[in-house]
């Protein structure tokens, strides 16, 4: 079961790096391996909001959708992910972003294993690089709006 966790200083306030992650409908036009998403539904519950989005992941020869329930905190500036349906065993992920002194820090934390041992085979290979990749995306995204 890998994980992956990392934290990043970037130039861009924790508010400008919550909405760019918050905004799941724009992932397939900047994010590797994301193919198409779609919001299914959102809650609004005052303090927070629940929203449950399907992604389609494409990787090599496989090509999967997945249903997650992200909860958006606005005010702690925090989005947490959990896997409903799909291809995985179990997924969740974790967000974080905190004004710091010229920018923010962002932590980012993923849990997840694939039901299909040969697709989790080819992940596990290059895991951290890839997930090195995905965050490295949201910094580049983040420049393309922000910079």
């Amino acid at each position: 079961m890998p994980t992956h966790s990392e934290t990043r200083r970037l130039p861009y306030s924790a508010q400008q790096m919550y909405d760019l992650v918050a905004d799941v409908a724009n992932y397939p036009q900047f994010l590797p391996w994301t193919a198409a998403a779609r919001i299914k539904s959102v809650d609004d519950k005052g303090d927070h909001s629940v929203m449950d989005a399907d992604l389609v992941i494409s990787f090599k020869v496989f090509r999967e959708r997945f249903t997650s329930r992200v909860v958006l905190w606005p005010e702690p500036k925090k989005i947490d992910t959990e896997y409903l349906d799909g291809p995985f065993k179990h997924m969740k992920s974790n967000w974080g972003f905190v004004d710091v002194e010229g920018g923010c820090e962002v932590e980012f934390f993923v849990d997840f294993e694939f039901r299909n041992a040969i697709l989790q085979k080819i992940i596990g290979v290059v895991f951290n690089e890839a997930m090195q990749r995905v965050v490295k995306a949201f910094e580049k995204r983040a420049q393309a709006l922000y910079g």
